[in-house]
């Protein structure tokens, strides 16, 4: 009866600390990358600003490619204050 009561309780471990882990995931960043392609088409910036933010598109891009949603929303995040958005 322990081993049971403990591979219960060890299942509903796995269990919540999956659907947590879900919840804290990334968004894509395919759908990250649509919004700052809108954002940049109404942004009126100067050439240095840009630049960054063509640059930061480019790292966002290489790491999504790679299948690293977290660092490429950071990366379309940062381009998008430059944006001030």
């Amino acid at each position: 009866m322990k081993r049971f009561a403990f591979a219960l309780a060890a299942a509903a471990l796995a269990v919540s600390a999956s659907i947590s882990a879900a919840s804290a995931a990334p968004a894509p960043c395919e759908e990250t990358l649509k919004a700052l392609r809108a954002a940049e088409g109404q942004a009126k910036l100067n050439t240095a600003d840009k630049a960054k933010v063509l640059d930061l598109e480019s790292k966002g891009i290489e790491r999504c490619n790679a299948d690293d949603d977290k660092r490429a929303d950071d990366f379309f995040a940062q381009a998008m204050k430059v944006m001030g958005k």
